[in-house]
């Protein structure tokens, strides 16, 4: 069962496919129980709030929600980003590439350098750029406010099949190279992320190296230039640097801050966010929505084939100032090359 299977999975993930055909593998069960489906908002993408309510359609009745709304930081969503021409030839394009098995009934094509999490490992010498009839989604982030200065270094399209039972369990993207920023394209059909509070231990997901990042965002809802970064950056480095406390004595801090917050309920019970991704829409995730909140994606939102492109770009670690710059210099330079698909993968030979 921990072994990789034909279907792609492997560990505790499964597909329909796996499900069916082997007995020693869980069949699925979803990670939002009953109760947190009483207790749950729905995000609009119109008046930047969230409203009570399970189902993501229910955002399109705006301005004439009902219940009581909260904010949710953290969230842009920019509606028809792409138009639908250029969905379509995306999408003839996307599938003249190989797609290669994932896991829980998804296939993935992968663009950006092979990172080993909890080694902490990347290996740079695969990485050669993208295809070119993806340049102008990078090109058009331009546009977008919370996207300014992003710089991307890896492009990971995924398919999600209905007849797999696609789904992508909660999780929260590793922090020790991927960035504050994570947009992504959805394709083919809307859905829906769903968000719950993660209340695990800052050192899964390589989350305790946050604590040295600077925003990305100023409080006033815009991008910092990059000298500021940088500046906050270095000092953070310093007061780490000369406090020398033990780790486990700054796991202890954190997991004190952590614990001293306000709980995230409704009615004084555990809620969960529903973030609703319409076809041909960007979502962007950073700051609390990017590093407090697990993100997921159940089977039952999958109602027929959907595909998405998920970008990343580099913390600063990795940056020109951080210990890791030369590494950075490199993943950076391959990420400004595209080169034309056809030639590439020889589907014109």
């Amino acid at each position: 069962m921990y072994h990789p299977r034909p279907c792609g999975c492997k560990g505790q993930r499964t597909c329909l496919v796996c499900e069916e055909d082997h007995e020693a593998v869980n069949t699925y069960n979803s990670w939002v129980n009953e109760e947190q489906r009483e207790c749950s908002y729905v995000y609009c993408p119109m008046c930047d709030l969230a409203w009570p309510g399970w189902e993501t359609d229910s955002w399109k009745v705006h301005p004439h929600h009902q219940g009581e709304p909260i904010r949710f930081p953290g969230t842009k969503i920019v509606l028809d980003f792409i138009s639908e021409e250029e969905e379509r030839e995306l999408l003839t394009h996307i599938d003249e590439v190989p797609w290669d098995p994932s896991q829980s009934g998804r296939r993935k094509q992968n663009y950006g350098p092979k990172c080993n999490f909890k080694k902490r490992r990347v290996r740079t010498e695969t990485f050669s750029g993208y295809p070119s009839f993806t340049k102008f989604i990078q090109d058009r982030f331009n546009k977008v406010n919370v996207l300014k200065g992003f710089q991307t270094v890896e492009q990971c399209s995924l398919d999600y099949s209905l007849e797999k039972g696609a789904s992508i369990d909660p999780h929260i993207d590793d922090c020790w190279i991927w960035g504050e920023r994570i947009p992504t394209l959805s394709l083919l059909i809307g859905s829906t992320l769903t968000m719950r509070k993660f209340e695990g231990p800052r050192t899964k997901y390589n989350l305790i190296d946050t604590e040295g990042y600077p925003a990305v965002m100023r409080e006033d809802g815009i991008v910092k230039e990059e000298k500021e970064i940088e500046m906050e950056f270095r000092e953070s480095y310093q007061k780490r640097n000369e406090s020398k406390k033990p780790k486990e004595n700054l796991l202890k801090d954190i997991e004190g801050e952590k614990n001293a917050t306000p709980s995230y309920s409704r009615d004084g019970k555990p809620y969960v966010l529903r973030l609703p991704m319409p076809q041909r829409s960007l979502l962007v995730l950073y700051g609390p929505a990017r590093y407090n909140w697990e993100h997921g994606i159940l089977r039952e939102d999958i109602p027929s084939r959907r595909v998405c492109i998920t970008y990343r770009e580099l913390t600063p670690t990795y940056l020109e100032y951080g210990s890791k710059a030369e590494v950075g210099a490199e993943i950076l330079k391959a990420s400004k090359s595209f080169w034309d698909h056809r030639q590439h993968y020889g589907l014109d030979i």
